[in-house]
């Protein structure tokens, strides 16, 4: 534990850990092999690779853009970096975009908004990424793993990191406007995971083993299972994403082979795995070992973390204590509040107009309700408020914006003034999202920039999108409400993945789902092709985007 009490700064943590022996990072290739590095052998390698990079010309405090798709060769790269004293600035890989020149242009964004001066890639990056440099980023150069960290590497003086300084830039994924780039110094790092990952978080154990699949470019992969795991001394499994997306049941098969006792995931991949599963399947687990099954990123369903515990009970897994919802963002360098550990998920059955108005009144046995799950409280010497536009703290039970402060929210975005003024205020971090309180608990509604609002009532998009994606011929998860201006007023339009054949008869079923569920007629919905729905890095939906492709008309429809 010494690395949890002490360490200022990650590049102290991973100096600490590597006396651990035997403890470290096993990483599986997309091919299933297994390459174990112990924590001694993370820091020799992160050492060399600092003064190949300072050896090329970085300097200390230089950013550089990492597009390495190989979670080895990240985590290596990410770490050689930090100890360097530049500034890793985490890339989604190419998999995440379908179409080429959308994921140049946002890599260029990327590059661009760090002035980043490098770019260090993997063979199997480079023939994309080069083509970067023809359009306007300022970067000077892309360096390639494979060269630069051949041969021994040259001799570089110890350079300072200090807790002030920064420690990555973490671009967020962009769900409703550009990314930016969120400035995560060394000592939001440390605080946020002594907060997440000590007493009052998942409470780690000398015996956990951390198990993920998650993007290593997205906060909740990196932060919660790579430098919070080195921060305080988790040995972890990192399986490939795209691993995960061909066999779900992968992440259940590695969680039993090497006993996890930790693992994450957004809502949609416990949907996945529960469809996916067979009974031959979880009749070969013993999930007994798994004692945290978190859920955050996205919101949360309650149906859906319930039939994934009802599936897998026969395979020794303790949904009850196990399951562990979450609030958190990259503003604050990864978590805001956690259920308590060990403790039944909460679920707060609402009435549905009294929510659309402000107030979340529990339900009566006749009404109309939504499902919230309670994503617990904030970590000590950390803050959260409901507020009201004029930022006045809300009673429990009404709705208003979430806002918090500590020292894991970190300072601003990297040089973008405008931005940062607009959500940081007065020493609190204004998320952008709507929740209440109640008994002292968080339930999170939706994104303030996402609210229909129709004929003066507010309806959270995601309770529509949900809704639709539970009808037979709709592809779960795949679904994106919003509003739009139509003979001057605001009007509901529901865009949903579906094959074409099913089209005409869909679109009279959704109409009629959210006419009899919300008391909406969507001016139109629109069926698409599969995989057409724009989407984040991280796969969240793009409403604002969404909504500009049908505006101008691009949005491809089925007839």
């Amino acid at each position: 534990m010494q690395a949890l009490e002490s360490a200022r700064t990650l590049v102290e943590a991973l100096e600490r850990v590597a006396e651990r022996s035997g403890r470290g990072f096993r990483f599986v290739g997309v091919d299933g092999v297994e390459r174990f590095y112990t924590y001694a052998e993370m820091w020799r390698i992160a050492q060399e690779r600092a003064a190949h990079l300072l050896a090329a010309g970085l300097r200390r405090g230089d950013r550089l853009a990492l597009v390495i798709g190989e979670n080895d060769q990240f985590v290596l790269s990410f770490l050689g970096a930090t100890v360097a004293g530049i500034v890793p600035v985490p890339v989604f890989p190419r998999g995440a975009f379908k179409a080429l020149d959308g994921y140049l242009d946002v890599l260029a964004h990327v590059c661009r908004a760090a002035r980043a001066r490098a770019m260090l890639v993997t063979e199997s990056s480079r023939s994309f990424a080069e083509r970067v440099l023809e359009r306007d980023c300022g970067l000077e150069r892309i360096l390639r793993c494979e060269t630069l960290f051949a041969g021994p590497a040259p001799s570089a003086p110890r350079v300072p990191v200090e807790p002030e300084d920064l420690c990555f830039l973490q671009f967020t994924s962009g769900s409703t406007s550009r990314p930016k780039g969120v400035q995560v110094r060394h000592r939001n790092l440390v605080a946020n995971a002594r907060a997440f990952l000590g007493p009052h978080g998942l409470d780690r154990r000398d015996d956990d083993v951390g198990v993920s699949w998650l993007p290593l470019h997205h906060d909740m992969g990196l932060i919660g299972f790579v430098l919070g795991t080195l921060v305080c001394d988790i040995p972890v499994v990192l399986l490939p994403t795209e691993s995960f997306g061909r066999r779900p049941r992968l992440w259940l098969e590695t969680i039993h082979r090497h006993r996890g006792t930790i693992t994450y995931a957004p809502n949609f991949a416990y949907d996945l795995v529960t469809r996916r599963l067979k009974p031959a399947d979880v009749a070969s687990l013993d999930l007994s070992c798994l004692r945290v099954a978190g859920c955050g990123a996205e919101p949360i369903r309650a149906r859906t973390l319930q039939a994934f515990a009802d599936a897998l009970r026969p395979a020794g897994f303790d949904g009850d204590r196990a399951l562990l919802p979450s609030y958190g963002m990259a503003e604050a360098t990864l978590a805001i509040t956690f259920h308590r550990l060990g403790t039944p998920m909460r679920v707060d059955r609402v009435d549905a107009a009294a929510l659309r108005a402000g107030r979340a009144v529990p339900a009566g046995p006749d009404a109309q309700a939504v499902e919230l799950v309670g994503c617990g409280v904030p970590f000590p010497d950390h803050e959260l408020r409901i507020v009201d536009e004029a930022g006045r703290t809300l009673p429990e039970r009404v709705v208003g914006e979430i806002v918090t402060r500590g020292p894991s929210v970190t300072s601003g975005y990297f040089e973008n003034e405008e931005a940062t003024r607009e959500s940081w205020r007065e020493g609190w971090l204004h998320t952008g999202d709507l929740g209440y309180v109640a008994d002292g608990e968080l339930f999170v509604c939706g994104r303030i920039k996402d609210l229909i609002i129709v004929r003066g009532a507010n309806y959270h998009p995601q309770d529509i999108e949900w809704a639709v994606s539970d009808l037979e011929g709709v592809r779960r998860g795949n679904v994106v409400a919003f509003s739009t201006m139509v003979d001057g007023f605001e009007s509901l339009v529901v865009a949903a993945e579906a094959a074409s054949s099913d089209a005409p008869e869909l679109r009279r079923r959704i109409a009629q789902l959210v006419q009899e569920r919300f008391g909406l007629v969507p001016s139109h919905v629109a069926i698409v092709p599969v995989g057409t729905l724009p989407k984040t890095s991280s796969g969240k939906a793009q409403r604002r985007r969404t909504r500009m492709l049908f505006e101008e008309r691009a949005l491809a429809e089925h007839p």
